[in-house]
C-alpha cells in the first residue's frame, strides 16, 4: 500500500476546524470520526464474518456470527466453524467481557489484567471488542495532515487519549477518506510513541444498503509478532434490526447453539 505525503497542514488544526460532508453539512473532526463509525456499526447490528489467522507456522479460518447493540453497549460473537470450536463464544456487556468454552463447558470472564491479550487467538485484542465504543469518546482528535493512499486522498487524524481515559493505546492515527470519512487505515502506538499496530480496511462494498469496507485486516508490527496477520472479511450484515435483549446475556453464552 504506497502512502505518498502531498499536503502538509502545518499547524495542528484544532477540534473546531470543519468538514464538508457529502450532504454539505460542516461536521467537527469527532463528528466526522462519529459518522463513520455510524455508518459502519447502525445502532443494532447482526451478520456473519470470516476470521483467518495467519502465522510464519500455521492457519486457521474461523467462521463466526455476530450481534451488536451500540446504543446500549453490547455485543456478542458465536463461532459456527470449524466444528471442533464451533458454540464458542464471547460476550462483552459495557466494559465487561466473558468467554465460553464447550471443551469445559462453562464461561470465564476475562479480567483487566487480560484485556490486551489475544481474542480467539487472533491479532484482534479482548480491549478491542470491549472498547470499541469508546474511541470516539476517550480520545481528542485533530487532523494533522492530508496524504494519499492507493491513489484516494485521505485525511490523518491523530487521536490522543484524554486524561485517565482507560484505554491501552498512546496514541491511535485515523486516515480517513474525505468523500465519506470511512477509515482506509488505522496505526496504533503504544505509550512510548512505538507503532506496534496497523489495522487496513478495504474491500469497500454496499451491505444493507450502507457502504462499509468489508475486509479488515489487523498486521501487528512488533518483532516477536513477525508475519503474523488476521483478515476478517464480513459476508453478510444487517443493519438497525430488532435485536432480543436475551442474546446478551449470561444464559445465551453457555449455549452451544
Amino acid at each position: 500500500m504506497s502512502l505518498l505525503k502531498v499536503k502538509s497542514l502545518g499547524a495542528l488544526l484544532v477540534l473546531s476546524v470543519l468538514f464538508n460532508s457529502a450532504a454539505g453539512e460542516s461536521l467537527t473532526v469527532k463528528e466526522m470520526i462519529a459518522r463513520a463509525d455510524e455508518q459502519m456499526r447502525g445502532e443494532q447490528a447482526q451478520g456473519v464474518y470470516e476470521m483467518t489467522i495467519v502465522t510464519p507456522h500455521w492457519k486457521r479460518t474461523l467462521r463466526m456470527r455476530f450481534w451488536e447493540d451500540v446504543e446500549n453497549d453490547r455485543a456478542f460473537v458465536r463461532v459456527l466453524f470449524p466444528a471442533k470450536e464451533a458454540g464458542s463464544a464471547s460476550l462483552k456487556i459495557g466494559n465487561e467481557m466473558w468467554t465460553y468454552l464447550p471443551s469445559v463447558e462453562r464461561s470465564l470472564k476475562i479480567p483487566p489484567s487480560m484485556m490486551t491479550q489475544s481474542w480467539m487467538g487472533s491479532d484482534f485484542t479482548n480491549e478491542d471488542l470491549v472498547n470499541a465504543d469508546d474511541y470516539v469518546e476517550e480520545y481528542t482528535h485533530a487532523c494533522v495532515d492530508t496524504v494519499v493512499v492507493d491513489s484516494q486522498r485521505v485525511y490523518v487524524i491523530e487521536s490522543i487519549p484524554k486524561p485517565e481515559a482507560p484505554v491501552v493505546w498512546g496514541k491511535v492515527r485515523y486516515y480517513a477518506r474525505t468523500g465519506d470519512f470511512l477509515p482506509v487505515r488505522q496505526e496504533f502506538y503504544d505509550e512510548d510513541g512505538h507503532l506496534v499496530r496497523r489495522m487496513i480496511f478495504s474491500d469497500f462494498r454496499e451491505m444493507d444498503g450502507r457502504m462499509i469496507p468489508a475486509l479488515y485486516t489487523v498486521e501487528p508490527l512488533t518483532e516477536e509478532k513477525a508475519g503474523h496477520r488476521t483478515l476478517m472479511r464480513i459476508e453478510d450484515m444487517k443493519f438497525d434490526v430488532d435485536l432480543s435483549r436475551r442474546i446478551f446475556t449470561r444464559a445465551n453464552l453457555e449455549r452451544t447453539r
